[in-house]
């Protein structure tokens, strides 16, 4: 298991490597000048000269993409020479020097994520930092709601099958997966958030941390998690629970469900400790899906709600065109889509023995 861990954490690195060399290249075959996004309107010619040779703007663009990795690199080179990049990002970085020549030193670091074009030199890291704790409580409220509703709506699915409750589960359940999060997020807004708000007391936009009526301090808004976090697990709740049925119908087929029977065993008995367990495999599959993707940043449930997290800095970047908090995104949700991958590859072997790691 040791080995397989290992070589799954080598693909993810050649996976992130390949992520980082294509958003690089895309983005920067984009039209504009970076220097001149930075500046802004007011750039004089002395500004924008100083901002490229800061940043390795006035360098070719292969010299940018070692530059790039260099910042992104947990080992990284800083040069002695004042003329180059390295040098003048020193201070960035911080972290412990491991060696020191005439030329330069080497320092083990976190990856810099570079600063925001448009958020007054402020560092990436940080803006992700202050968003990305907001989408991770949402997405973590969304996924339990759906695999505690869809586990529980899939079990019953299986218990009363193709009776009138089994079919009316599995109409909603397909209502659930083809209505578009947006449509759904301006709908719950609307309805819950102001023709019911006398009786639900729920906004239509907010965070989690709001600013009180004096301007004066800040406080934890639990209530304005309520709809984001149902409207992004609606299809969530639709896949897992059509996922526990048709598997946990599955396995009450097998051979050794009817051994169980045949031993006097009663069918919730059998079901409970016998078929679940084997019938999670798909939905934790599923469930890893849908939680790297609500980490990526919700976009849409998060923008039309008002909800101050990653996929609505996303958007917010999109629109003024602040590449490198966009860059720094991307990185973030490919960095966390293969983590959770491996994850879950690990759990396929606690939850199925006969699973073997190996070639």
């Amino acid at each position: 298991m040791l080995r397989y861990t290992i070589k799954k954490i080598g693909y993810g690195v050649l996976t992130l490597f390949g992520v980082v060399t294509v958003i690089f290249y895309l983005f920067h075959f984009l039209p504009g000048d970076p220097a001149r996004m930075m500046l802004g309107q007011n750039e004089s010619a002395e500004q924008l000269a100083a901002v490229k040779k800061k940043y390795g703007f006035d360098q070719p663009l292969g010299q940018q993409y070692l530059f790039y990795l260099n910042d992104l690199s947990p080992l990284s080179w800083h040069s002695n020479k004042g003329n180059d990049y390295t040098f003048y990002q020193a201070d960035q970085y911080g972290g412990v020097v491991i060696y020191r020549g005439d030329r330069g030193l080497l320092a083990l670091k976190a990856p810099y994520l570079r600063d925001s074009f448009q958020k007054s030199g402020k560092k990436v890291s940080e803006v992700i930092q202050e968003t990305l704790p907001n989408t991770a409580i949402l997405a973590v409220s969304a996924i339990s709601l759906a695999v505690c509703l869809g586990v529980l709506l899939g079990v019953i699915s299986v218990w009363f099958k193709d009776g009138w409750l089994d079919r009316l589960i599995q109409l909603v359940s397909t209502i659930g997966m083809s209505v578009p999060s947006f449509f759904s997020a301006i709908l719950f807004a609307w309805f819950f958030g102001y023709v019911l708000h006398q009786y639900t007391h729920l906004n239509m936009t907010g965070s989690l941390i709001e600013v009180d009526d004096y301007g004066e301090g800040t406080y934890l808004a639990w209530k304005n998690l309520i709809l984001p976090a149902v409207v992004l697990g609606i299809r969530p709740i639709a896949v897992v629970t059509q996922l526990m049925r048709n598997s946990l119908w599955e396995q009450m087929q097998q051979d050794y469900i009817r051994t169980a029977r045949a031993k006097g065993l009663t069918d919730w008995s059998i079901m409970w400790r016998h078929a679940m367990k084997n019938a999670l495999n798909p939905v934790v599959t599923a469930v890893s899906g849908w939680f790297a993707s609500m980490l990526a940043g919700a976009v849409f449930v998060e923008y039309i709600f008002g909800w101050n997290g990653l996929g609505k800095e996303i958007v917010d970047a999109l629109n003024t065109l602040d590449l490198p908090i966009i860059m720094g995104a991307v990185l973030v949700i490919a960095t966390m889509f293969i983590v959770i991958n491996i994850v879950v590859d690990l759990i396929y072997g606690w939850l199925d023995p006969r699973i073997a790691y190996g070639d």
